[in-house]
């Protein structure tokens, strides 16, 4: 039985799935041949009209804020008696905001847009996460061979390594996650904790001169020969290639390389700081990274919430980071020209309880959420969609579907921003069944939000 949004809550919420034990851990497969061992769903044929994205967008940068950033207290903000004076709450426009919270973003308001009407689809750290990088249900047979959505970018808008410097896909402050699935190792995620000296392991103990002559005799030796031994062979080698291209490259490491000032400019010696200085310098830089992911953890507050991730009067709390590092960052693009270019996106697995805090002064999990975007032509300063007096439940969706946006839909969101065909099947899987970028088979026609840009 469906509500009014389309949800057909037998098949959303009957198995209970995301509360059994054991759930909460990563599975994840980074080698396409660990994918042979997925299983599907029986496809099924579904007629959609493709909506024309934007388009115009060449990058993306994800923030992942792990742990679930308490939306009523920050993106969609409800006032009440909990609600810490420090917050300052203050109205720009339409939007209301937490100005002694963030007062930077404040600023930013005008090119941000505030995606209230999302609903996460599961309660369970390690399950909601994949499913926010992944873009489809991690326990369904099809998600074992699930690409991450940046790996989806580096196929479809990422070039090939004669391209390229760097990868095109960096995920930057996290070392695993969601890979390429059944994609060949090009489109896999490259792990970067940056410190802002530079791009580390990029040397060779032996000296430059000494490394080039032992490439040299590799290269020799190899000849051709690693296409007739097999795809591994010529997968490894496709490696050494990518790799040399980032050895010895002051370009390179001056992509990882950045001030103290500019580290300070940015919110101080953290790491969400370092990561946003690092996104910043690798779209300058146009050396071929297309995605870009951002993981902040902490924002799992099950207890003195306004003491931890939302202390507005501690410049190391959470909110505070994000609020210097993304507001820098969004500075920062728009005077270098490529706002407009870049597609942010900012959200975490799942929202928090709302109203009145839990006995322990902190929120606890819920699956009612905000996302923020900003960039890629988003018509900024307002908010999509609305909830009730205090963020439970959603009143009014705000897009044409008529429902509460889902998983599914920003990652087509993403895909159209990029001028990506978010409609597209590929038949390159290992069982030849058909690889769609957004699921078909869920019973709801996901589509982009294009309202973002009208």
């Amino acid at each position: 039985m469906k509500n009014r949004f389309g949800v057909d809550w037998s098949k959303a919420q009957g198995s209970q799935f995301w509360s059994r034990p054991g759930l909460d851990r990563r599975v994840f497969f980074r080698h396409a041949g660990a994918a042979l061992a997925g299983s599907f769903f029986l496809p099924r044929s579904l007629t959609r009209a493709a909506t024309v994205g934007n388009g115009h967008a060449r990058n993306v940068v994800f923030v992942l804020l792990a742990g679930g950033i308490s939306h009523s207290d920050t993106f969609d903000l409800k006032e009440g008696a909990w609600t810490p004076a420090a917050f300052e709450p203050e109205s720009y426009g339409e939007i209301r905001w937490p100005r002694g919270l963030m007062p930077r973003l404040a600023e930013q308001l005008p090119d941000i847009a505030l995606v209230r009407s999302v609903r996460a689809w599961a309660l369970v750290h390690g399950l909601a996460q994949t499913w926010v990088q992944i873009g489809r249900n991690p326990l369904s047979g099809l998600s074992k061979i699930a690409p991450h959505i940046g790996s989806v970018v580096s196929r479809e808008s990422g070039g090939g390594p004669e391209d390229r410097t760097l990868p095109a896909f960096v995920s930057l402050n996290a070392s695993s996650g969601p890979a390429q699935g059944y994609f060949e190792p090009l489109h896999a995620p490259f792990y970067v904790t940056p410190a802002g000296n530079g791009l580390g392991n990029t040397t060779n103990p032996a000296g430059p001169a000494a490394f080039e002559r032992r490439h040299g005799l590799l290269m020799a030796l190899e000849g051709g020969a690693a296409e007739e031994i097999g795809p591994a062979a010529a997968e490894l080698a496709l490696f050494n290639t990518a790799a040399r291209k980032m050895m010895y490259n002051d370009t390179v490491d001056s992509a990882f390389r950045f001030s103290a000032e500019e580290t300070t400019t940015y919110g101080g010696a953290n790491g969400f700081a370092r990561a946003c200085l690092t996104a910043r310098n690798l779209l300058k830089s146009n050396l071929g990274t297309r995605f870009i992911q951002i993981t902040m953890g902490g924002w799992d507050n099950h207890a003195n919430i306004y003491n931890t991730a939302l202390n507005a009067a501690n410049a190391n709390s959470q909110s505070r980071q994000l609020d210097a590092g993304l507001s820098a960052l969004l500075t920062d693009l728009k005077r270098d020209g490529l706002l407009n270019e870049t597609l942010v996106v900012v959200m975490g697995e799942f929202g928090r309880t709302v109203g009145p805090l839990n006995g322990q002064g902190g929120r606890d999990h819920f699956l009612t959420q905000s996302v923020m975007m900003a960039g890629a032509g988003i018509r900024g300063g307002r908010a999509i969609g609305v909830t009730d007096d205090v963020g439970r439940n959603v009143v009014e969706p705000g897009w044409a579907a008529d429902r509460e946006i889902r998983t599914e839909d920003i990652e087509a969101t993403i895909y159209a921003a990029l001028g990506i065909d978010w409609t597209k099947t590929y038949y390159d899987d290992p069982l030849g069944r058909g690889f769609s970028l957004v699921p078909l088979n869920q019973g709801i026609d996901y589509r982009p939000v294009s309202e973002l840009w009208s």
